[in-house]
């Protein structure tokens, strides 16, 4: 089963920006009602590409700075990095095919 792992300010770095391949970051708050609709989609797309993409979630209250940083203004906001930059992302609650096709786009990416 793969996870979707949670990160803080001090993990973000280790696994995202210095990290290898491809990353999706969820970025969401618990009081978000179209962020827990796509908290399942993250879920499902986790055990799909797994072994492929790693996924995690950045809690926006929990962990400004990152969110900051990456001029994160409206959640959900699902930044896709490849090899530690931001290379894509998608904004709002979006149907998974949408999903999928820019983690494809990343992944087809060189």
């Amino acid at each position: 089963m793969a996870d979707v792992l949670e990160l803080r300010d001090e993990t973000f770095a280790s696994e995202v920006e210095k990290g290898e391949g491809m990353t999706v970051v969820d970025f969401w708050a618990p009081w978000c009602a179209p962020c827990r609709m796509v908290a399942p989609v993250i879920e499902a797309l986790a055990e799909e590409y797994d072994g492929k993409v790693k996924f995690a979630k950045v809690n926006v209250d929990e962990v400004p700075s990152v969110a900051s940083r990456y001029g994160v203004r409206s959640i959900p906001t699902i930044g896709i990095f490849k090899d530690g930059e931001a290379i894509n992302g998608v904004v709002g609650a979006v149907p998974k095919q949408v999903l999928i096709q820019a983690i494809e786009e990343g992944l087809s990416a060189d």
